[in-house]
C-alpha cells in the first residue's frame, strides 16, 4: 500500500516515542491500529459492494438476453406453427376438393342405388333383428 522502509517506520517511532511520551505510546499504537483496522474494513466493504454491483449488471444485461433470445424462439415457433395450421388447412381443402372432383365425374347409376321399397324393407328387416336380440327395448 505505502512504500515505506523498515528504516523509515523506525524513525516515525522514535520521533513518536519523543512527541507522545513512553507511558501514552501504547495507548496511541492500539488506537491507530483499530482506525487502521476499520479503514480497511471500510474499503473492503466499498471494493465487494462495487464488485457486488458490476456482477448484478453484468446478471442484468445477461438475463435481458436470455429474454430476447427466448421471445425470438417463441415469434419464430408461433409463426412455424401458424404456418404448419394454414398449410394443413389447405391440404384438407385440397383434398376435400378432390373428393368432390371425383363423385362429380363419377356418373350416378341408378341401378346401383337401391330403390325405395327395396331399401324400407332392408330397414325393418334390421329392427326386427334388433328387437329379437335385444327383447328388452321393446318393453320401454
Amino acid at each position: 500500500m505505502f512504500d515505506i522502509s523498515f528504516l523509515e517506520i523506525l524513525i516515525i517511532s522514535v520521533v513518536a516515542l519523543i512527541v507522545v511520551g513512553p507511558e501514552r505510546l501504547p495507548q496511541v499504537a492500539r488506537t491507530l491500529g483499530h482506525l487502521y483496522a476499520r479503514c480497511r474494513s471500510y474499503v473492503y466493504g466499498i471494493k465487494t459492494d462495487i464488485h457486488n454491483e458490476i456482477r448484478m449488471e453484468e446478471l442484468k444485461k445477461m438475463h435481458a438476453s436470455v429474454q430476447e433470445t427466448t421471445q425470438s424462439i417463441e415469434e419464430s415457433f408461433r409463426q412455424e406453427m401458424d404456418q404448419l395450421k394454414s398449410t394443413a388447412d389447405i391440404e384438407s381443402l385440397k383434398e376435400t376438393l378432390t373428393a368432390v372432383k371425383t363423385e362429380a365425374k363419377s356418373p350416378v347409376d341408378s341401378s346401383s342405388l337401391p330403390s325405395s321399397s327395396s331399401a324400407r324393407q332392408q330397414q325393418t328387416s334390421e329392427t326386427s333383428e334388433a328387437k329379437q336380440n335385444n327383447p328388452d327395448q321393446e318393453h320401454k
